[in-house]
């Protein structure tokens, strides 16, 4: 995308909405100009009249006027200032809302493709740099670049010869600005990357913390930290320094200017060609547009770092999602809930060589358990995923009571779908509000009555503040077995028509794994659901059973019949007995 596109697609999306205040912040950007170039201009009268005519009759008035022009761009200043603060706010506010609803929005599969520190960077560090390139650069760009065209005009009003002079500086400065900000561009965008590394760090710092202090890590982490605190510093310095490279030649300019001005000047005057009022007046204009010019040559620099994180945040916020969420589709019928997947193939974006599931056929009855075993990595999960659409399959079709899920309204269809997850997700939030998650509108009796249902109670009653607990991070503050129950709780409160279970009863002992069973026998009664077993013993009672190996459905049966004609389920059941 051009930067002259993506200026366009800003002032559509955004800054359009607040031309009001843009134009308001002009007005008085216009009074800075006006009062800057009345001070320089007010000392011609007051050196001619005052200093060496000894007029006494404005010996008040002009001094007046000064403080009162002053005043003028003191007020102006401050208000065009705060008025474009505010635009960019809420342009910085708009923009993450955008990216925000695109994330919430977004394929799980894009999110993953991503480290969550490099969308983190994404959301504060490019959006920052938009802020700053409306708050500081236009402001510049209005503010200084009018206040230069009233300078420029007292100094030719003076004297036109020395103002062509003077404005020999201005294309050098522009030289300048155009090489810094082709160099401030590529720098920011690296140091936009430094900081999405340094929030990649943190966010596994923070996740994985109890680990670091097991295997005693801690000295380790703090080196490499100091790795990627260090990278982001050493490209700040390296963005303050590019940025602040215009000084030294703006200086440089201005001392060149202001010696060759001061000597043809000092001809004129010795030729009575030109009054020293006429000089002072035009010397304190040429000085006072020093600031302008500098702050001119540098907005290019401002307006590139913008222009360069523009290019990365616009694409996360016009993201197009694979998985169409079909709104104008008709909703899904649901009847028996029967499940069925004909030929299916499906292979992640990331690794397109390598099929996670390769030609799978298979019937799901509806209000029956069905089991997925297999060795880990044999597709069980993937396969599960496909069922509530977090994933599309890459061919085939997946039918739901004879309806392709793929063409009809996908909130009908994650509507009637609960999945219970070994890796539970929960908010930092209450318990109570955890569970209402699930059904936003519930009453407190449903909540109440799911939580029961999921045999919660056990521990919520032992808790201080009961349903009111906050429970942490992801549910720090509770057992795997309670965070379970809480996301069993969860799918009682929906009571949908079919339930998904990933390991739900992995890794918890033996008395925690009997009572979360029996709230899962519960939560299936008389429902269609898919339940992926570490266990063998919990899928006994299964239904039918399909054992899976490398993407591929091996075999298909009840329990007595795998255990006869299927020498992978076998084995497989023979050494989880052994293990017992």
């Amino acid at each position: 995308m051009r930067n002259i596109e993506i200026l366009k697609r800003l002032y559509k999306d955004y800054t359009k909405n607040f031309l009001n205040k843009i134009f308001l912040a002009v007005f008085f950007s216009i009074l800075v100009a006006a009062s800057t170039s009345a001070t320089a201009w007010l000392l011609d009268p007051a050196i001619d009249k005052i200093f060496l005519n000894r007029d006494q009759s404005l010996l008040l008035i002009i001094p007046i006027f000064i403080v009162l022009a002053f005043a003028t761009k003191g007020i102006s200043l401050y208000i065009a200032k705060v008025l474009m603060i505010k635009v960019a706010e809420e342009v910085k506010k708009q923009i993450q809302m955008d990216m925000l609803s695109s994330f919430i929005k977004a394929d799980t599969e894009y999110i993953e493709n991503k480290h969550t520190g490099k969308y983190i960077s994404n959301l504060n560090f490019d959006v920052q740099q938009i802020t700053g390139m409306l708050s500081t650069s236009f402001l510049a760009l209005f503010k200084d670049g009018l206040t230069l065209i009233g300078l420029l005009s007292v100094m030719f009003y003076q004297n036109w010869r020395l103002s062509l002079i003077a404005i020999i500086m201005i294309p050098f400065a522009s030289i300048t600005a155009k090489k810094l900000g082709d160099r401030i561009s590529k720098v920011v965008t690296q140091a936009q990357e430094k900081s999405g590394d340094l929030n990649k760090y943190l966010l596994d710092i923070f996740k994985n913390h109890k680990i670091i202090k097991i295997f005693q890590r801690e000295n380790y982490e703090f080196e490499r930290s100091e790795k990627f605190v260090n990278d982001l510093k050493n490209k700040s310095i390296k963005i303050a320094s590019v940025f602040f490279r215009a000084n030294p030649i703006m200086e440089i300019l201005t001392g060149i200017m202001i010696a060759i001005l001061i000597f043809y000047s000092g001809k004129l005057i010795m030729n009575d060609q030109l009054s020293l009022n006429n000089f002072f007046s035009f010397l304190a204009a040429m000085m006072l547009a020093y600031q302008p010019v500098k702050s001119l040559a540098t907005i290019n620099v401002g307006i590139g770092q913008g222009l360069s994180a523009a290019k990365r945040i616009l694409p996360i916020i016009d993201i197009k999602n694979s998985i169409d969420v079909n709104n104008e589709k008709s909703k899904l019928n649901f009847e028996n809930g029967d499940i069925e997947f004909k030929n299916i193939n499906f292979n992640y974006s990331s690794n397109l060589e390598n099929k996670v599931l390769k030609n799978i056929n298979i019937k799901i009855n509806g209000k029956k358990m069905t089991a997925l075993v297999g060795q880990s990595g044999s597709g069980k999960s993937s396969l599960l995923n496909l069922i509530p659409r977090i994933y599309d399959p890459k061919s085939g079709i997946l039918e739901i009571d004879g309806q392709n899920i793929k063409k009809v309204n996908l909130f009908s269809l994650r509507k009637e779908i609960s999945i219970v997850d070994q890796n539970v997700t929960l908010f930092d939030d209450t318990i109570f509000n955890n569970i209402k998650y699930a059904k936003p509108n519930a009453s407190e009796e449903e909540i109440y009555k799911a939580a029961e249902k999921s045999m919660c109670l056990d521990f919520i009653d032992k808790l201080e503040n009961k349903y009111q607990t906050m429970i942490g991070e992801n549910g720090l503050r509770l057992s795997g077995g309670e965070k379970q129950r809480l996301s069993i709780a969860r799918a009682f409160l929906k009571n949908s028509k079919i339930i998904l279970l990933d390991e739900a009863t992995s890794s918890l002992d033996s008395e925690t794994e009997e009572k979360i069973q029996k709230a899962l026998d519960k939560l299936t009664s008389n429902k269609t659901t898919v339940v992926i077993a570490h266990r063998l013993s919990t899928i006994l009672n299964s239904d039918k059973i399909y054992v899976m190996d490398k993407g591929c459905v091996l075999e298909s049966g009840s329990h007595p019949e795998l255990l006869k004609k299927s020498e992978i389920y076998k084995n497989f059941y023979n050494k989880q007995i052994s293990k017992n």
